[in-house]
């Protein structure tokens, strides 16, 4: 169950397509480096649906991480270059802990790994790979099995006490360059996900199969963005909780082509960050 009909109803939103999973017998894949000879790059097949996306401002008072997987921040950086990862990790990362501490009351955040995106197809980053494009697919980035996986693999010898608390993964995505005009982000309230909306799907890396979900459509889904996002605004995304007494555990999310974009609008870029966060 989301936002009532009445509090939807007063909400300005634009209508766009989002692409969902296609159900199919075979289990989705999707491999980040070239894949084996006769290979697909993945073999998810999309489902594009075409849904409102609600203005989240009215309400970013109200919404929160445990209710409905997303909180809209504010937080100024000091970051001057965000393609610049030694300042990232020097700068950004002691600025995210704190915002996540405060956002959740945790008693220790470790920051795993960021992405920067911009929407430039065939562009070369600075170490001549191609950069990261927005993710225009419904996704959660981990799973029920993932989640507690992350942290076996990133602090084995402390992962078992651990998890014995409460344990969450959650991402901070920014524009960082602004307002945002171009492919921005559509996140869904949890409430209105069913479980068995989430397929798990792999994530296919050159030494290890992660796991995420793919999301198959309900119409009863319920969308919201953030227009015109500052770079000094942040989405707060949950992509895990170990906890199970009714709080939103996962929030799908994903990029999409907002009608209303201008023509010359700059393409997005932008920076997601990617935290485990521990209470006692």
């Amino acid at each position: 169950m989301g936002l009532q009909n009445e509090k939807i109803a007063a909400l300005s939103f634009v209508t766009a397509d989002l692409n969902y999973l296609t159900p199919s017998v075979d289990r989705p894949r999707t491999y980040t480096f070239e894949p084996p000879s006769g290979q697909p790059k993945s073999n998810i097949v999309p489902d594009a649906h075409s849904l409102p996306i609600y203005d989240i401002r009215l309400i970013s008072e109200t919404v929160s991480l445990d209710r409905e997987g997303f909180a809209l921040v504010r937080q100024t950086s000091s970051v001057k270059d965000f393609y610049n990862d030694d300042e990232i990790k020097a700068v950004y990362y002691p600025e995210a802990e704190r915002l996540i501490k405060a956002a959740t009351g945790a008693d220790r955040v470790f920051i795993f790994d960021h992405t920067v995106r911009k929407r430039v197809e065939g562009a070369e980053d600075r170490a001549g790979n191609l950069l990261r494009q927005p993710v225009a697919r419904v996704h959660v980035d981990h799973t029920a099995k993932s989640g507690p996986q992350r942290v076996r693999d990133l602090i084995p010898d402390e992962a078992e006490e651990l998890l014995k608390g409460r344990v969450q993964i959650i991402n901070i995505w920014r524009p960082i360059r602004g307002p945002l005009l171009d492919s921005p982000l559509a996140v869904c309230d949890a409430r209105t996900v069913h479980a068995n909306e989430l397929v798990a799907s792999d994530l296919v890396y050159p030494n290890r199969v992660g796991e995420t979900y793919s999301v198959k459509y309900n119409p009863e889904h319920q969308w919201f963005y953030v227009p015109r996002m500052t770079v000094d605004e942040a989405l707060l995304l949950k992509c895990y909780d170990s906890a199970t007494d009714g709080r939103s555990r996962f929030a799908p999310h994903t990029a999409f082509a907002d009608p209303t974009t201008p023509a010359d609008a700059p393409p997005r870029e932008s920076i997601e960050l990617r935290t485990l966060v521990f209470h006692k």
